[in-house]
């Protein structure tokens, strides 16, 4: 199974987590990121994941490839949610595995920025004033 996903469907972290289990792991780290009820002063009501897939799906597996050269970890895994989510709901997972807690603390990090800043996958938030707006893949507004 890849390692970078993306879900239609809710995410299970403890599934996930346990695909990081290993008798030489002795920390995993993770970070749940989950859908908010403001942005930037706005009340959110819900939003909306796009992703140009075989990009999004190419350059998450890119990103985790980097990882895994870059830190001293044992396995790192993303899923990242697509479709509509409501508040509340769990957007993005990440998860590393390493034999000791700051590579793994080090690693998740470098993930979630990553796929943030380089992952093809959109967001667009509807306010509690009727208007939308959707957002770079690192949360920045796109220019009208």
């Amino acid at each position: 199974m890849s390692a970078f996903r993306l879900a239609e469907i809710p995410i299970d972290g403890a599934a996930l987590g346990r695909e990081l289990a290993s008798a030489s792991a002795g920390a995993c780290v993770s970070f749940e990121g989950w859908v908010r009820n403001h942005n930037q002063g706005k009340a959110v009501q819900r939003l909306a994941y796009q992703a140009y897939p075989a990009l999004a799906l190419a350059e998450g597996e890119r990103i985790l490839a980097e990882t895994a050269a870059r830190f001293a970890i044992e396995q790192a895994l993303c899923v990242h949610r697509v479709g509509d989510l409501a508040i509340g709901d769990l957007a993005v997972w990440v998860g590393v595995s390493a034999a000791h807690r700051d590579a793994a603390f080090a690693a998740c990090r470098h993930v979630i920025d990553e796929i943030k800043a380089r992952v093809p996958i959109w967001k667009n938030e509807f306010y509690a004033d009727g208007f939308s707006g959707w957002l770079h893949p690192d949360g920045s507004p796109v220019a009208e």
